[in-house]
């Protein structure tokens, strides 16, 4: 078995920009989606559209340009969250190429005959002056950042959504957007109600004395103190959800904004906002200072971020998880990746995260790059679902109509495989990939196990429905990595390194019953335990009981059985499987030539096209011929089977 270090790699480097390139390149028209049910009630209100692709052809090279890119997104995306926060109301097309094919996708299926919007009346705007103009009554006004202390546009998306702002660059330039909004004639004046900046241009955080607005003593780091004023101004006090936080990069991407422009990540912001959530981008590490801030003391940043997740656990003594969208912006800061000034590798700095961030009860949503842009969230929040979504499930005769499993409830000697289809712990990765996925041609010709972790139905709710919608009979829905979100479980018990806090792992257990009472789900694809401890005795215990036909982590024996739930340890293909031959081969290699054999392999961003082609050559194998495919429910059924013969 591969180690999960290849595994990160895989996900989080090198096919994140091959999946982009996948996501971008143009989607067959969706499927018209079934009737919806009464409680599916469609929306006969008023849409206001906003086309944002006018930013992709804009030229990063020019200073005023390239503001322009990052102005109108971050201004957009908190309109939008408030706009969007009671009722859906305004969508832009954005993500996916050069002329947002991904929002289209989905802009068309929620449009299409008997679907939520069928009905909505459509205004598009020209311009987004003009959509500011038409939704100014939603704005108290603006709150103002410093782009030289990039942290106070992440503060500025915060204060946003609590004060029901618009986070404006401070810019005094005739041709800015913060000049329209404050002082054009024919802007719509709105006043400055929050200032990050003072009104002369000189920076409110400096990294010195006494953190301005608070009676704490300063970090020593401009960046920092402007999170723990946040923190303790709206964190601390409550007036910020801190149940929803959003982990995106900061201002820090007009120093370093190449790559493909939505993910400088601002229209994530929206959902967000609409929640009024806390923002904020620190690096995880405690033993070198970022490159984004070189002169903090060591460990400003971690200390920060620790201080912060308190905060949000706090508010609700942790009886509530964590919702925390986004990831560590890897390309840019806080990884050896070149240009980022870090001296960890992109797997270790996303276990570092994902160890603290578990030990708060907090997990991710993980919106990694490269593809991590995602638009409209702060809309799809208001998909109108069902209460149940069941799926029909593998049982013991189906099994022995097959001759898998004899009539005294023997298992049959073969190799059973099966295929966990990720990574889909994260909605922006959904988002983009989903239209790729379910019209490939091969979908349905194979048992394919999709790990779609339940809880992105938060954020995007009408791709989980057009999936179970348009499914096929050979499509089965487990969870991806780690259940009801991203984290890892041994961080939950106690001793917790990070936080010293009480134990999370009934916090967790309820969060996740929730949602797998919704979607029906009782398989968890693969739990990443990181550099957490192995999972104890209760944390399993507690897995065995919202998740009873197994679960796939990584610390623990190769097979077995917990309190009735079977369990399997992950096998991960050499480089992700680079083609079906090379995946085949290494199979092969683990077939045994007899007796019972169980596996499961994890793929990445593999289109149903790409696992046919593995089967075919699996099977025409000589060796492969003792292999059956399987999706995950048959294959948890059989070693439970297995152990009970």
């Amino acid at each position: 078995m591969q180690s999960k270090n290849s595994k990160s790699l895989t996900r989080r480097y090198f096919l994140g920009a091959a999946g982009a390139a996948m996501a971008t390149s143009g989607c067959s028209r969706p499927e018209t989606r079934q009737a919806p049910s009464t409680a599916e009630k469609r929306s006969r209100q008023i849409l206001a559209t906003m086309n944002m692709t006018y930013t992709l052809k804009l030229n990063r090279a020019n200073p005023h340009e390239l503001h322009e890119i990052w102005d109108d997104a971050h201004v957009l995306a908190a309109l939008q969250g408030l706009a969007n926060r009671d009722h859906a109301t305004i969508y832009q097309f954005f993500i996916g190429g050069d002329t947002g094919t991904i929002d289209h996708f989905w802009w068309n299926w929620m449009r299409g005959r008997n679907n939520w919007l069928s009905q909505a009346a459509i205004k598009p705007s020209q311009t987004l002056r003009d959509l500011i103009m038409k939704y100014r009554h939603l704005v108290r006004g603006l709150v103002v950042y410093d782009q030289h202390v990039p942290s106070t546009s992440n503060v500025a998306s915060t204060v946003a959504g609590v004060e029901d702002l618009l986070p404006i660059r401070f810019d005094k330039s005739s041709r800015s957007l913060f000049y329209w909004l404050t002082s054009a004639p024919n802007g719509p004046k709105f006043p400055v109600k929050v200032w990050l900046i003072h009104p002369d241009g000189s920076p409110l955080f400096t990294g010195q004395g006494i953190i301005p607005g608070t009676t704490t003593p300063s970090t020593q780091s401009a960046k920092c103190d402007a999170y723990i004023w946040a923190k303790e101004l709206y964190l601390d006090t409550g007036r910020c959800n801190g149940a929803y936080m959003g982990y995106y990069i900061d201002a820090y991407w007009l120093q370093k904004p190449s790559g493909y422009i939505p993910n400088h990540t601002l229209s994530n912001h929206d959902y967000f906002i609409a929640h009024r959530g806390f923002f904020f981008d620190l690096a995880p590490w405690a033993d070198e200072v970022p490159i984004d801030d070189p002169t903090q003391p060591l460990g400003t940043d971690q200390r920060t971020l620790r201080a912060i997740l308190r905060s949000a656990w706090n508010q609700s003594h942790g009886k509530k998880m964590i919702h925390i969208g986004g990831f560590p912006p890897w390309d840019k800061k806080y990884t050896r990746y070149p240009g980022a000034g870090g001296k960890h590798g992109g797997v270790a700095t996303e276990w570092e995260y994902a160890y603290i961030v578990s030990c708060f009860n907090g997990y991710m949503d993980a919106d990694a790059l490269g593809l991590g842009c995602m638009a409209n969230a702060s809309l799809y929040q208001h998909y109108p679902l069902k209460t149940s979504y069941p799926q029909q499930l593998p049982t013991q005769q189906h099994l022995q109509q097959r001759q898998f499993i004899n009539a005294q409830g023997y298992v049959a000697d073969k190799s059973y495989v099966t295929i966990y289809v990720g990574d889909y712990d994260s909605a922006a990765w959904l988002y983009q990939m989903l239209p790729t996925m379910w019209t490939d041609p091969a979908r349905g010709s194979i048992p394919l196990g999709w790990a779609f972790d339940p809880n992105l139905s938060d954020r995007f709710a009408p791709g989980m429905v057009y999936a179970r919608d348009n499914k096929t009979p050979n499509d089965h829905f487990i969870t991806g990595d780690s259940g009801a979100g991203y984290l890892n479980p041994g961080a939950l018990q106690t001793p917790r390194k990070f936080s010293g806090l009480p134990s999370g792992i009934d916090t967790w257990k309820a969060h996740c019953q929730k949602y797998y009472r919704l979607w029906d789900v009782k398989l968890t694809g693969f739990i990443i335990d990181g550099d957490a401890p192995a999972m104890n005795g209760q944390v399993k215990a507690a897995y065995s009981q919202f998740s009873p036909d197994g679960m796939v982590p990584q610390k623990i024996p190769p097979q077995g059985i917990f309190d009735g739930m079977p369990f399997l340890r992950m096998g991960n293909l050499p480089g992700n499987g680079n083609s079906p031959a090379d995946a085949a081969k290494f199979i092969l290699q683990e077939t045994t030539a007899k007796g019972a054999q169980f596996r499961i392999y994890r793929t990445v961003l593999k289109t149903p096209t790409w696992h046919k082609e593995l089967f075919e050559i699996l099977k025409k194998s000589p060796q492969g011929r003792r292999i059956e495919i399987v999706e995950p429910y048959s294959l948890m059924l059989l070693l439970k089977s297995f152990y009970a013969g």
